[in-house]
């Protein structure tokens, strides 16, 4: 299983961005999937996370800005992300439990990260 994260650049402070993560290989089913950051320094932290089902769930800091979205058709979590802070500057990470056979158990993956550096 893969996970391909793409979409990260540097963008000034107000403007927006779009993260994808595409899963990719054995799959048989995908619970649920998340974004989470690390800024330099700090611990990686929980951004948002939805279910398969698209019940939704997000870090205090990035209510009404960030907007986490799911394909389940195509195996794919996207973030958008408006009105972007210089707080918001991390490594984003995509994360997504995983069930690669039938009988097998779900299991966390996790994608390369992409960067997203705000400037002020």
């Amino acid at each position: 299983v893969q996970l391909q994260a793409s979409g990260g650049g540097a963008v000034q402070a107000g403007e927006s961005l779009r993260l994808s993560c595409v899963v990719s290989g054995s799959i048989f089913s995908i619970n649920d999937m998340g974004w989470y950051r690390q800024a330099p320094g700090k611990q990686r932290e929980l951004v948002a996370a939805i279910t398969r089902g698209g019940s939704t769930n997000y870090a205090d800091s990035v209510k009404g800005r960030f907007t986490i979205s799911r394909d389940n058709a195509q195996n794919t979590v996207y973030l958008q992300m408006i009105s972007l802070k210089s707080e918001d500057t991390g490594v984003y990470y995509c994360n997504a439990d995983v069930k690669r056979h039938r009988f097998s158990v779900y299991s966390p993956y996790w994608g390369q990260g992409t960067l997203v550096t705000v400037s002020s």
